[in-house]
């Protein structure tokens, strides 16, 4: 957590003593140590125990610091200053130039509280530029600065529907999209207009808090009173009622790559909901719908088309034409003896595929059986029946099935 604010009581705290280890000490073994005192003092095993219940919550505390790779350089950076020969708690100072006063000793308060001159907060600004900025409160080192955290936005679902052909080709299409934005009147603080925040004291401007569940483990939980916003006013927002939300309705131009399919999910990036405090917008997540088409399906990158086949043309062989979808027909050569069902690849007329190359069209033939003849067209099938009588079709159902 690179941006968690940092807290004014640090440089008075030796973290690595309180699990002792060297300052110098890897992660690994600063997760060992801890591990290691939180199972002694835990005070699920030492129920009675108020001086571990103490020891436990520090040791928590230590690690929650030392063991964050970001928190503890700003950590190492406090106390190098405060070791460094600046004479923090009213003794003398050490390593003041002679004149400067630190024969008399510096307070927190001196060194890092506003005391309204104007020549500005000296190391106060500095640490403010060190750690960020933002609302303040006292304490510690007299005024803590504490920035609110940035949120993503929020993700929105919307679904859209194209043509067939526009599913195969891509098109730009307008969506009209209601989401989650901050409140119009606050900008997303929850607080009334005109009013200033406050660092909230129940999770001291940190954005969540500990929550112990047993052995050596903990987890970091939205504070439930700023709702992780870090500060909080006594006057919320009457527009919002305090929640710092609201809805935006709007219409944008989306693109729909060329290949998509039905009941695809695409997403589009920074296209949702608008961030808080300078975090970046959510995702928008289009479903799509395509219609269908009057003559051609589809299987996966390639097109399908079922074409019907008289039966002389399937016993006989014949060249036919049939339809593309975009382009000009063209001749499918049907074999004699073809039989009902059979699939042919037409290459190059299916849909485009995602790497700019294009499927094929699949062409499944369907012989047709008229349903009325006149009497030439009779005549000529029954002395094909006659004389096809010799070969029955069905002998092979009455095989003994042990003489297999």
């Amino acid at each position: 957590m690179a941006d968690e604010s940092v807290r004014s009581d640090w440089a008075t705290k030796d973290f690595y003593k309180e699990l002792g280890v060297s300052k110098d000490a890897s992660a690994d073994e600063i997760k060992k140590a801890y591990r290691k005192l939180a199972r002694e003092n835990h005070p699920d095993s030492n129920p009675d125990d108020a001086a571990k219940h103490e020891r436990f919550k520090r040791v928590a505390e230590a690690y929650d610091v030392v063991g964050d790779e970001a928190k503890r350089k700003k950590y190492d950076e406090m106390r190098s200053l405060y070791g460094g020969g600046f004479g923090f708690g009213g003794g003398q100072g050490g390593g003041f130039p002679a004149g400067s006063g630190a024969g008399r000793g510096y307070s927190f308060e001196d060194l890092f509280g506003d005391r309204g001159q104007s020549g500005g907060g000296g190391f106060g600004d500095m640490f403010g530029d060190l750690f960020g900025g933002g609302a303040t409160t006292g304490g510690g080192f007299g005024t803590r600065r504490t920035r609110a955290r940035a949120t993503k936005g929020q993700d929105v679902e919307s679904t859209a529907t194209i043509g067939f052909n526009e599913s195969l080709e891509g098109v730009t299409i307008s969506l009209r999209l209601t989401s989650d934005a901050p409140c119009p009147d606050c900008s997303g603080t929850g607080g009334k207009p005109g009013t200033k925040p406050k660092v909230c004291p129940e999770c001291d401007g940190a954005g969540y808090i500990v929550n112990g569940v047993g052995g050596a483990f903990s987890l970091n939980e939205t504070c439930p009173r700023c709702g992780g916003r870090q500060l909080i006013y006594d006057e919320p927002c009457p527009t919002c009622m305090g929640s710092g939300r609201g809805t935006s309705a709007r219409t944008i131009q989306a693109r729909i790559p060329a290949g998509v399919k039905d009941g695809q999910r695409i997403r589009l990036r920074g296209k949702g909901g608008a961030g808080e405090n300078g975090g970046p917008a959510g995702d928008l997540y289009v479903t799509v719908r395509v219609t269908g088409h009057r003559v051609f399906g589809r299987k996966g990158d390639n097109l399908t088309i079922d074409v019907p086949i008289s039966f002389d043309e399937a016993a006989l062989g014949a060249e036919i034409k049939i339809p593309t979808l975009t382009g000009a027909p063209v001749t499918l050569k049907i074999p004699s003896g073809t039989p009902n069902g059979r699939t042919f690849r037409v290459r190059g007329k299916g849909a485009r595929k995602a790497d700019g190359t294009v499927g094929d069209l699949l062409a499944t033939v369907e012989v047709q059986v008229p349903a009325v003849l006149d009497a030439t067209a009779r005549a000529a099938v029954e002395a094909y029946r006659d004389a096809t009588a010799h070969k029955p079709l069905r002998s092979k159902l009455f095989d003994d099935p042990s003489q297999a």
